[in-house]
């Protein structure tokens, strides 16, 4: 029987990366996704990738700073597929590299606001509509730097330890109602946000090799390896967990050097 049969999820950043991956993967096991994200030829495209697939992914385009946004994710994911069973709030960005004393108030702003206020407010939308109708499943993305930092990623690091605390904060609160929250660690991933990372170095190619020899795994993640630990925490193998970090990072943390 697929793995997410019949169910149904709100996934943001859902046209790219973690995401794509993510909402393909639940339809292709059974599910009924709404997909929110910006740009509206690659929410065509993903539709069109899930054609085939055994469920269904339909396109928002959608601003995750905006509340509305989230309101008409959850309207629409209802109206649709007749309720909301999980929330999977994926879009970030990394925002600029560089210290603490170079960086601008309105780039520390933007990473918040994508980041956080964005997390915060699609996991307030999801806990509107799962209160009170049997619960569902929340999950969030954070990152390897929700448990530790990394040079210079000053702003990332901090909206990262903040969606992990968010996290924990809405698994205890809302447990009575049926309503678990998770958070997902990737490490990194072959997602656009890192490929661009790579190209703003001087030297691309050893710029990953560097990254990927501090993995003990030695290379970095797919992106739908790291879906498929959404996917769990989404469906309702993962009844029993809450509030809780699951790392997906190649074994990263484990090493001390």
């Amino acid at each position: 029987m697929p793995r997410f049969e019949d169910r149904t999820a709100v996934v943001t950043g859902a046209t790219k990366g973690l995401g794509r991956d993510t909402a393909l993967l639940m339809a292709a096991e059974g599910g009924r996704v709404v997909g929110v994200g910006r740009d509206a030829a690659d929410g065509e495209s993903l539709e069109r990738a899930a054609r085939d697939l055994p469920g269904e992914v339909v396109f928002l385009a959608g601003d995750v700073r905006d509340e509305r946004c989230h309101e008409r994710a959850v309207a629409l994911c209802r109206d649709r597929f007749g309720r909301l069973d999980a929330y999977v709030n994926n879009a970030g960005i990394l925002g600029p590299e560089g210290p603490l004393h170079e960086t601008g108030l309105e780039a520390w702003e933007e990473v918040n606001a994508v980041n956080m206020r964005g997390t915060f407010l699609g996991c307030r939308a999801a806990v509107r509509a799962m209160r009170g109708v049997g619960g569902g499943a929340i999950v969030n993305i954070g990152s390897i730097l929700s448990i530790s930092a990394d040079p210079f990623l000053t702003s990332y690091t901090a909206t990262k330890h903040g969606v992990l605390g968010l996290t924990r904060a809405i698994a205890v609160d809302y447990a009575t109602d049926g309503i678990r929250c998770n958070c997902v660690l990737p490490g990194d991933m072959e997602t656009p946000m890192i490929v661009e990372y790579f190209a703003a170095s001087d030297d691309p190619e050893a710029t990953r090799a560097e990254m990927e020899g501090a993995y003990p795994i030695k290379r970095i993640a797919r992106p739908e390896e790291v879906a498929r630990a959404v996917l769990f925490l989404a469906s309702a193998e993962a009844s029993y967990v809450t509030g809780a970090e699951l790392l997906v990072d190649g074994g990263l943390c484990a090493k001390a050097y």
